[in-house]
């Protein structure tokens, strides 16, 4: 007998546009090897997500930069056509502010976790987030929220050069701008020059002190808090390789216990009354503490890693939850390895030397990675060709069967917001 409620299937939202979101594959074949159906809310035309064999049914998206109120009636229409309640998952910070400012609007359509109405939104604004862990006392880069543009000069000065540049809602950045959520800015005509363009960004400019990357001083956490507000499905891990290099996405992650992580992470839970999936990323400074850079409201891409022994997951555990199952106890797999191919080629060819996971590629699913080789071949040759022009030369097509992976692409403006690093 299954663990799962497999009648009450699970709707995942991303309104973000990327078509390498391989968090979205990792959430579709978790819940879809547990037997439960699950419906996905995003672009699908140009996304490997689409060839799993998991997928129960796609559904067009709200539109990019869609108000609250467009994305619940969004849901509702995929309601209808599920025509059960569901358990809904938000895979994006956009989706995941308005699903949380909707809570009831959405009841009973979809089972969603009782977390306080305005703690999503605090903890995804970095500016609030800043507050928030000075009221705390939480570990956080020195942070100021600059008025003007003679302030956001004199930041600099303050902070020390060079410095972390932020927007304090990245989701609300607008295509085609050329502004990325999080930057290194090296002068304070830079800082100043920022500051001018924040009507542009939507939202306000951080600067923030900059906390030098090292070997291993990137950690995250990843965790469900249930209806208890007990952790679980979840862990600590460390990045190991970063796409871009030092301020990117993890590309590959090693699950390793860090208790002073987790102390943290528990601490936030219970001080805010959170409930759901976190996902939370942290840089060790010179001093040895952990300093906490986000706290996303959602699962992470990489929330695969943290696949325990008895196959528990952040997704599988929100949805045992949800429908009042019990939660299977299983061992951390300490050491267990999370790799996305198409930014750590080498990485995923070379053997493993324990459990580790592949991003995209999967014996018993393997439409996605094969749907990857083809469009990141694509999607490289016309990056490579807007770059370089007519002399560059056409990327090659991949032949053979197998998990084979394409180069990686340095174009870090290439990645959603939700998957650039917070940390420079």
């Amino acid at each position: 007998m299954s663990l799962f409620d497999i009648r009450v299937p699970a709707v995942l939202l991303r309104i973000d546009r990327n078509p390498f979101h391989h968090g979205t594959l990792g959430a579709v074949r978790s819940l879809g090897r547990a037997g439960v159906d699950v419906h996905v809310v995003a672009e699908s035309g140009n996304s490997p997500v689409s060839a799993s064999r998991f997928v129960t049914q796609s559904h067009p998206p709200p539109p990019p930069g869609a108000r609250a109120d467009e994305i619940v009636l969004a849901l509702r229409r995929v309601a209808a056509r599920v025509a059960r309640p569901a358990v809904l998952i938000p895979m994006d910070d956009a989706s995941a502010l308005a699903v949380g400012a909707r809570r009831d609007a959405l009841a009973p359509a979809y089972l969603l976790p009782e977390t306080p109405d305005r703690v999503p939104a605090r903890v995804a604004d970095k500016a609030e987030l800043a507050d928030l862990c000075a009221d705390l006392d939480v570990p956080h880069p020195s942070t100021i929220v600059p008025e003007s543009p003679a302030e956001a000069a004199t930041a600099a000065w303050r902070l020390g050069l060079p410095l972390v540049a932020k927007w304090s809602r990245p989701w609300l950045l607008p295509a085609g701008t050329g502004l990325r959520s999080t930057m290194v800015v090296h002068s304070a005509r830079e800082a100043r020059e920022l500051f001018h363009r924040s009507p542009e960004a939507g939202s306000r400019l951080l600067l923030q002190a900059f906390l030098p990357p090292g070997p291993e001083s990137d950690w995250f956490f990843h965790g469900y808090a249930d209806r208890a507000g007990v952790l679980r499905g979840g862990g600590t891990g460390v990045k190991l390789l970063a796409w871009p290099r030092g301020a990117g996405l993890t590309a590959v992650g090693r699950w390793t216990p860090n208790p002073r992580v987790a102390a943290l992470a528990e601490r936030l839970v219970a001080e805010l009354g959170y409930r759901g999936i976190l996902d939370l990323d942290f840089r060790r400074g010179p001093s040895g503490r952990h300093h906490l850079l986000d706290f996303n409201p959602r699962p992470g891409a990489q929330f695969r890693l943290f696949a325990d022994s008895a196959g528990l997951d952040v997704v599988r555990a929100l949805h045992l939850d949800l429908t009042h199952r019990p939660l299977p106890d299983g061992r951390a797999l300490a050491g267990r390895e999370f790799v996305v191919e198409n930014y750590a080629p080498l990485v995923a060819l070379r053997p493993a030397a324990g459990s580790r996971e592949l991003a995209w590629h999967a014996d018993d699913d393997r439409g996605p990675g094969q749907a990857l080789r083809r469009l990141w071949t694509r999607h490289a040759a016309r990056r490579l060709w807007t770059r370089l022009g007519p002399a560059a030369p056409a990327a090659p097509r991949p032949t053979g069967p197998g998990p084979a992976v394409p180069a990686p692409v340095p174009f870090p403006s290439d990645l959603s917001d939700d998957e650039r690093a917070s940390s420079c």
